[in-house]
C-alpha cells in the first residue's frame, strides 16, 4: 500500500472511531438552544449514589405503618409492585435523557418529546412532587426526633435541617456529592445491623419465628385494588430515581449516564426495600403499633432492643432530614432554574451564581417553601406523601407518552419493546395506582392543576409570553 494509501486509510480508521464515539458523548448544550452554565462535575457513580440518596435505602423506615395498614401486611409486595412500576417509568427517563441530556427532567422531555404545552403541566406536575418533598422529609426527620427530645418544637428542626441543605447546595454540586457518599455509607451500614438482628430475632422465635410468604401473598386478604392503594405510598420510596435527570448538564459522562445511573440506582434500592420490609413484616407478626408513624421502630426494638430502635431513629433523622432533602432540593432547583430559563416562571429563578456555578436563587426559594409547607403539614404526614405521589405519577404518564411520540412516530423507530411496550406497561401500571390513590389526594391533586390552568392562561393571553422554545 502507497504512503498516500496507507494515510487515507489512517484518517477512515480516525473517523469510524469517532463516529463509534459519538453517542456515547453529551452533546453540547448549544445545539438546544442554551449555554453551558451549570459545573460539570459528576461522575456516573456520583448520579447512582446521588439516586440512592434520593431514594434513601432505609426509606421504609418512616412509612412502614401506613403502608402496612393499607396493604393489610403485605408490604414488600406493595413495593415489588412500585418497583415494577418504577422500572418501565425509569426505561423511558433513560430513553429521554439519551435524546435530551438537558437540565429539566419530565419538563423537559414532555415538552420536547409532545408540545410545549404539555412539557409546561408537566413541570408543573412534578413541581407539585419536588416542591413539597423536602418539606415532607422534613417532616418525618421531626417525628423520629420527637421521642428522644419531645420539648423541641417541630420549627427548631425545620428551620435547622432548611438552613444547612440550602448552604450545601449553594456552595456547589461536588459538595453536596462529597457529602452523599458519607450519607449513603451511613445508611448501609444501619441497615445492615437491621438485617442482621432482625433475621436473628426471627429465627430465634420472635413475630412470624422464620421468613414466611404471608407478606409476599396472603390469599386471605389479597386485591389488586389493595395492593395498589398501599402501592401509592410505598411508591413514596422510589421517587428519586427520576432525579437525577435533572444533574444532566452537570454530568461529566456520555449522554447514557444518566440513563445507566437512573436505572442501577432504582433496582439496587429496590431490591434493598423489599427485603427489609419482608423481614419487618414477619418480626410484626402478633404486634400491635402504638401508631403508625412508629411502627418500624417498634420492630426494629424487637429485633435489636432499645439501643437499636434509637440507632434507627437517628438514621432516619440524618438520611430523610439532611440527605434526602439535599437531594430533593438540589433536584427542584434545577427544574425551577429550567422553566425560569424557558420563560415558564420567573426569570429570577433562572440566576446562577457567578462563583459556585449553581442556581442559588432557585435553591433559597425552594428552602422557604419548603418551611412554609412543613409547618402547615407538620401533623398530616399520610396526606402529604399522597399529593407528593400524586404529582410525580401524573407527571410520569406524560413521560411515557412522550417517549412513543418522540421515538415511534416521530423517528419511526422501530424498537417496539423499548419506544412501545415498555412505556405502555409504564404508563397503564402508574394509571391504575393513581385510580386506586386516595380520594383526597385525588382532590388535592386537582386543585393543584386547576391552578396550573389558570397560571398557563395569564402567562401566554394575559401577559403574553411565547410559549415556544427559542432555539
Amino acid at each position: 500500500m502507497s504512503t498516500a494509501g496507507a494515510h487515507s486509510a489512517a484518517m477512515q480508521s480516525d473517523r469510524d472511531i469517532a463516529s463509534a464515539e459519538a453517542p456515547r458523548q453529551a452533546p453540547s448544550l448549544e445545539q438546544f438552544g442554551y449555554q453551558q452554565e451549570l459545573k460539570r462535575a459528576l461522575t456516573t457513580r456520583d448520579l447512582v449514589v446521588y439516586g440512592m440518596v434520593f431514594m434513601v435505602p432505609i426509606a421504609p423506615y418512616a412509612v412502614f405503618g401506613f403502608v402496612w395498614n393499607d396493604a393489610k401486611g403485605m408490604v414488600p409486595l406493595a413495593y415489588f409492585v412500585g418497583l415494577v412500576g418504577m422500572f418501565f417509568t425509569a426505561m423511558s427517563y433513560a430513553a429521554m435523557s439519551r435524546a435530551f441530556p438537558v437540565a429539566g427532567s419530565v419538563y423537559t422531555y414532555a415538552q420536547r418529546g409532545l408540545s410545549d404545552l404539555a412539557g409546561f403541566f408537566s413541570g408543573w406536575l412534578i413541581l407539585l412532587d419536588y416542591i413539597l418533598v423536602p418539606a415532607l422529609l422534613y417532616i418525618v426527620s421531626a417525628i423520629a426526633l420527637r421521642p428522644l427530645i419531645p420539648s423541641a418544637p417541630a420549627w427548631v428542626w425545620l428551620g435547622g435541617f432548611i438552613g444547612f441543605n440550602a448552604v450545601v447546595n449553594v456552595i456547589g454540586i461536588q459538595l453536596t456529592a462529597r457529602v452523599n457518599w458519607y450519607m449513603l455509607a451511613m445508611e448501609l451500614v444501619v441497615l445492615a445491623l437491621f438485617i442482621v438482628f432482625g433475621m436473628v430475632a426471627l429465627y430465634g422465635g420472635q413475630g412470624a419465628g422464620r421468613l414466611t410468604f404471608t407478606p409476599v401473598y396472603d390469599p386471605s386478604v389479597f386485591s389488586i385494588a389493595t395492593v395498589a392503594g398501599a402501592t401509592s405510598i410505598a411508591v413514596l420510596s422510589f421517587l428519586g430515581f427520576d432525579g437525577i435527570s435533572t444533574l444532566a448538564e452537570e454530568s461529566q459522562g456520555g449522554r447514557n449516564s444518566v440513563g445507566i445511573a437512573t436505572l442501577l440506582s432504582l433496582l439496587l434500592v429496590g431490591a434493598l426495600f423489599m427485603v427489609q420490609t419482608w423481614i419487618a413484616a414477619d418480626l410484626a407478626h402478633g404486634m400491635r403499633f402504638s401508631s403508625a408513624e412508629t411502627a418500624f421502630y417498634e420492630i426494629t426494638e424487637r429485633a435489636g432492643g432499645v439501643w437499636l430502635r434509637r440507632v434507627t431513629l437517628i438514621a432516619t433523622v440524618i438520611a430523610s432530614g439532611i440527605a434526602n432533602a439535599m437531594a430533593a432540593q438540589a433536584a427542584v432547583s434545577r427544574i425551577l432554574f429550567a422553566m425560569a430559563r424557558d420563560g415558564k416562571l420567573p426569570s429570577l429563578l433562572a440566576k446562577v451564581h457567578p462563583r459556585y456555578k449553581t442556581p442559588y436563587v432557585a435553591t433559597l426559594v425552594v428552602a422557604c417553601v419548603s418551611l412554609i409547607v412543613g409547618l402547615v403539614f407538620a401533623r398530616r404526614l399520610d396526606d402529604l406523601s399522597r399529593i407528593v405521589n400524586f404529582g410525580a405519577l401524573t407527571g410520569f404518564l406524560l413521560l411515557h407518552l412522550s417517549v412513543i411520540n418522540h421515538y415511534y412516530i416521530r423517528e419511526r423507530s422501530r424498537d417496539w419493546l423499548r419506544h412501545v411496550l415498555f412505556p405502555l406497561v409504564g404508563f397503564t401500571v402508574i394509571a391504575y395506582v393513581l385510580y386506586e390513590m386516595d380520594r383526597t389526594a385525588k382532590i388535592m391533586g386537582a386543585c393543584w392543576i386547576a391552578l396550573g390552568i389558570a397560571y398557563y392562561v395569564v402567562l401566554s393571553f394575559i401577559l403574553k409570553k411565547s410559549a415556544a422554545l427559542k432555539i
